[in-house]
């Protein structure tokens, strides 16, 4: 979309080839490696005039991916992601990006942002993505569609696969993120962006004097509940049992807000709605007994998962599987660099995410050059 039109559709697509399907004709399903959105929303390549050739096996060879050679890969395309892209394109590093499958990372689930700066008028998470990735392509940021499926960090340039070519780097920065876990029921993924979020921070605002509900048992549910709050007129905490993970204080804070109505011993069976939330149906895990709830909003706090898999055994994780970063965004490997929310499970914001990207971008650039130096010298003096 262009910066003086917002709200209509851009004149290119910046995702290549492919369109969002927020409605699919598939059954919604739950996120995978290969599509952490799931709820029937994907992105949609056209097909190509031929098939291209499968690979054998990892090759450098110069492929229809373009360029397999880097001084820095940029693995994922979220806010972090291609923050970092843009700065290291500036900074003349001509980065690869290794965006994902589904690029974009989580705001392309986000149906309006207000509160990242620069959009008075709020922005739709897909147009923002758009933009961060139209704004990393016009430095020379090379994007490549594709999901990550082993990496090797022994030595440089580091080594990353992806759909059976080999991609190779002086730097790598990780910036996957961690996708939020889901009831994974049907009625929940298709409403999502309508009225089911996982994010009480971002959408709050949005249920201004509605009735909501949260599920989840530890200090996240209970934190975003009392978050909510401010703007619900009503919040009911859901939790499928009568004791909860979170901490005794929460507990005391939640049960002493005379706006939050906790519900134990509580699932949900169905969020009711065609278009938007409108209500649940909801089960009594003791008795069977199913009963319905007028509410407006849902949102679902039972965790995320950090997408660090590929990464495992190469670099340091904290006891919840997020990446650890040892020297502001530096990991235990010179060289490798992390960023955003695969690191940060606290605050889980684009705009905190992005600030990340740029920290990663130019601990990169200032390590390369420092190497660069160390080469030089090694070299005269031999």
């Amino acid at each position: 979309m262009t910066d003086d039109q917002p709200g209509k559709g851009p004149a290119t697509n910046p995702f290549g080839s492919m369109s969002i399907n927020f409605g699919g004709d598939a059954a919604p399903s739950a996120g995978t490696a290969l599509n952490p959105f799931g709820g029937g929303i994907s992105l949609i390549a056209e097909a190509p005039a031929e098939a291209a050739p499968l690979a054998s096996g990892p090759t450098t060879a110069a492929s229809a991916e373009g360029r397999t050679e880097a001084k820095v890969l940029v693995i994922g395309s979220g806010p972090a992601g291609l923050t970092a892209a843009i700065y290291a394109a500036r900074g003349n590093l001509e980065p690869i990006v290794l965006a994902g499958s589904t690029p974009g990372g989580q705001l392309m689930l986000t149906s309006e942002i207000e509160n990242y700066p620069g959009f008075p008028d709020g922005i739709d998470g897909p147009e923002m993505m758009g933009r961060f990735r139209a704004q990393a392509e016009r430095f020379g940021t090379h994007m490549v569609d594709v999901d990550v499926d082993r990496v090797d960090f022994s030595s440089r340039p580091f080594r990353a696969w992806a759909r059976g070519v080999e991609y190779r780097a002086e730097s790598v920065i990780i910036a996957t993120g961690a996708s939020a876990l889901w009831l994974n029921i049907e009625s929940e993924q298709r409403l999502r962006g309508r009225g089911v979020s996982a994010c009480a921070t971002c959408d709050g605002f949005f249920f201004r004097d509605r009735e909501i509900a949260v599920v989840g048992g530890g200090d996240s549910a209970m934190e975003e509940a009392n978050y909510l709050t401010r703007f619900a007129s009503k919040v009911h905490l859901l939790h499928r049992r009568d004791g909860f993970r979170a901490s005794k204080i929460m507990i005391d804070r939640t049960y002493g807000n005379p706006k939050i109505e906790v519900h134990t011993n509580t699932t949900i069976d169905e969020v009711l709605g065609d278009t938007k939330v409108e209500g649940l149906r909801v089960r009594d895990t003791r008795t069977g007994e199913l009963r319905e709830m007028p509410i407006g909003g849902l949102f679902i706090a039972i965790g995320h998962k950090p997408n660090t898999d590929v990464f495992s055994g190469w670099l340091d994780t904290d006891e919840k599987g997020y990446l650890v970063a040892h020297e502001h965004t530096s990991s235990r490997i010179p060289g490798v660099f992390i960023a955003g929310d695969v690191n940060d499970h606290r605050y889980r914001q684009a705009v905190t995410a992005a600030g990340d990207g740029a920290r990663a971008a130019i601990d990169a650039e200032r390590w390369l050059e420092t190497e660069a130096v160390a080469s030089a010298q090694t070299a005269t003096a031999s």
